[in-house]
C-alpha cells in the first residue's frame, strides 16, 4: 500500500513499476469498482483477480483505493451496502493468493486512516510504503527531470530553486516549470531565466499578480506598515525564518504578502519557533495600531492562523507551563464522513476556562513582543513603508539592506539613487480618471487647432494682397 498526501508520486511509482518489471500489468482505479447496478463491483473483482491469475507472474495496480476499501459497517443509509460486497470481493480474492500464483497487488491513497482494518492486516497490505514530499535532494533531482525537455538559462540554479520550493510535492515542482515555460512564451523569450521561474513560483504559492486593482494611496500604505511589520519582527526575532521577499502587489487573495522561507528541511518545531512565528503573525496587525492609529481587517487570516496554533498549543501539544503535558479534547471518529468530525470536551468547564485563559496569555504576549520591536523602529518602519510605496517588491540583497537598516548604502554601492528618485516619481505619478483624460485630450486638440490656425494666417494674408 503506497500512501502520503496528494501529489508525491503514488501512481508514477506504480507506472514506474510496470516498466521495469516486465510482467503484465493491470491499472483500475478504485472508482470503477462502484457502479450502478448491484453485483457489478464484486463481479469486476473477480475478473480483475482471473484474468491476472491466468497472467501470472502479474501485478495488480488500484488506484485510490479508498473509493472502494472504506471501513464497513458505517453510513447513515443503505447506500453502502454494494460498496462493501466490493470490498468483500476484494478480501476474499487476495486472502486466496497462493505463492505459485506470483500476483503482486499494489494499491494507492492518501487517506490510509479510512480504510478497512480487514484490508491492512499481515498477508493483505501488510507493508505500507510511505510515499512523502521530498527533501531538498529530492526536489533537485525531481526539477532536473522536468527541466529536461525544456531549454533554461544559464542563471538558472537547481539547488537554489531546491531550497526556495519546501514542502513542494513532486507534481507542484512539475507545475512550476510548466508555469515557466508558459511565462517566458507570453514574454517572448527563448529561454526560460531564473525570474520567470521566481515569478511562477509565487504563482504556485500565492496566486496571479493582480495589478489590474486600482487601491487608494491610504490603503497602499496600511498594506506597506502591515507588510513592513511582519518583515521587521521576523527579522528580528532569532527563531524566524529568513525574509526572502516583500510586495505590496496583489495576489490571489492576498493583497500584499511577506516570504519567508527556511535554510532548511524541518521536521519539528521548538517551542520557541511557535512564540516566535506568532509574534511575526500579529507583527502585520502591530504594525497598523503604531503607525496608522487605527486596525483594519487584513489581518483577519494572520489573527487566525495565530490563534489556532496558540490553541494547539495549550491543547494538542503541552507547551503550556498551566496546564502541563496534556492533550484536551478527544477526538470524535464519525466515520460516515470518513473524516474526524469533531473533539469530544472530555474535560470541565473549569479547565475549559483555563484553557481559553492560557490561549489569551500566548496571544498577548506575542502582542507585546511584536509591539516593543515595531515601536522601538519607527523611523525604520516608515524608511520600510516609503521604499514599498516605490518599488512595492523587494527582495534579495535590497530586502537584507532594508531590514538590517543599511539602506543609504545599499543604493550607494549599486548606484541606484538616480533610479530610486525616478521610481519615487513614478510611484507617485497617480492613475489619471476618465475626466482627466478627457479634459487632457480637450486641451491636446485645442493647441493642436490653434497651431494649424496659425500656421494658415499668412497664406490667407497673401491671398487678400493679389
Amino acid at each position: 500500500l503506497l500512501f502520503g498526501p496528494p501529489g508525491t508520486g503514488k501512481t508514477l511509482l506504480a507506472k514506474a513499476v510496470s516498466g521495469e518489471a516486465g510482467v503484465p500489468f493491470y491499472s483500475i482505479s478504485g472508482s470503477s469498482f462502484v457502479e450502478m447496478f448491484v453485483g457489478v463491483g464484486a463481479s469486476r473483482v473477480r475478473d480483475l483477480f482471473k484474468e491476472a491469475k491466468s497472467q501470472a507472474p502479474s501485478i495488480i495496480f488500484i488506484d485510490e483505493i479508498d473509493a472502494v476499501g472504506r471501513q464497513r459497517g458505517a453510513g447513515l443509509g443503505g447506500g453502502h451496502d454494494e460498496r462493501e460486497q466490493t470490498l468483500n470481493q476484494l478480501l476474499v480474492e487476495m486472502d486466496g493468493f497462493e505463492d505459485s500464483e506470483s500476483v503482486i497487488l499494489i494499491a494507492a491513497t492518501n487517506r490510509p486512516d479510512i480504510l478497512d482494518p480487514a484490508l491492512l492486516r499481515p498477508g493483505r497490505f501488510d507493508r505500507q510504503i510511505t510515499v512523502d514530499r521530498p527533501d531538498v535532494k529530492g526536489r533537485e533531482q525531481i526539477l532536473r527531470v522536468h527541466a529536461a525537455n525544456k531549454p533554461l538559462a544559464d542563471d538558472v540554479r537547481f539547488d537554489k530553486l531546491a531550497k526556495l520550493t519546501v514542502g513542494f510535492t513532486g507534481a507542484d515542482l512539475a507545475n512550476l516549470l510548466n508555469e515557466s515555460a508558459l511565462l517566458a512564451a507570453r514574454r517572448h523569450r527563448s529561454t526560460i531565466s531564473m525570474a520567470e521561474v521566481e515569478e511562477s513560483m509565487e504563482r504556485v504559492i500565492a496566486g496571479p499578480e493582480r495589478k489590474a486593482r486600482v487601491m487608494s494611496v491610504t490603503e497602499r500604505t496600511t498594506i506597506a506598515y502591515h507588510e513592513s511589520g511582519h518583515a521587521l519582527v521576523g527579522h528580528v526575532l532569532e527563531h524566524s525564518d529568513p525574509v526572502h521577499k516583500i510586495t505590496i502587489i496583489p495576489r490571489g487573495q492576498a493583497l500584499g504578502y511577506t516570504m519567508q522561507l527556511p535554510t532548511e528541511d524541518h521536521y519539528l518545531k521548538t517551542k520557541n519557533e511557535m512564540l516566535d512565528e506568532l509574534a511575526v503573525f500579529l507583527g502585520g496587525r502591530v504594525a497598523e495600531e503604531i503607525m496608522c492609529e487605527d486596525i483594519t481587517s487584513g489581518a483577519s487570516n494572520d489573527l487566525e492562523r495565530a490563534t489556532k496554533m496558540a490553541r494547539e498549543m495549550v491543547t494538542r501539544l503541552g507547551m503550556s507551563e498551566e496546564l502541563g503535558t496534556q492533550v484536551f479534547g478527544e477526538a470524535q471518529h464519525q466515520v460516515f464522513l470518513g473524516r474526524d468530525y469533531a473533539d469530544h470536551q472530555d474535560y470541565s468547564e473549569e479547565t475549559a476556562r483555563r484553557i481559553d485563559t492560557e490561549v489569551q496569555r500566548i496571544m498577548r504576549e506575542a502582542h507585546e513582543r511584536a509591539y516593543k520591536i515595531l515601536n522601538e523602529r519607527r523611523e525604520q518602519l516608515e524608511l520600510m513603508k516609503r521604499v514599498l510605496l516605490e518599488r512595492e517588491t523587494v527582495e534579495g540583497d535590497a530586502v537584507t539592506a532594508l531590514l538590517d537598516n543599511t539602506w543609504d548604502e545599499y543604493l550607494e554601492a549599486h548606484g541606484e539613487a538616480d533610479e530610486e528618485s525616478h521610481d519615487a516619481r513614478k510611484a507617485r505619478a497617480h492613475k489619471q480618471s476618465d475626466e482627466e483624460i478627457a479634459a487632457e485630450a480637450a486641451a491636446f486638440a485645442q493647441e493642436a487647432l490653434a497651431s494649424e490656425q496659425s500656421d494658415e494666417a499668412p497664406e490667407a494674408s497673401d491671398q487678400t494682397d493679389e
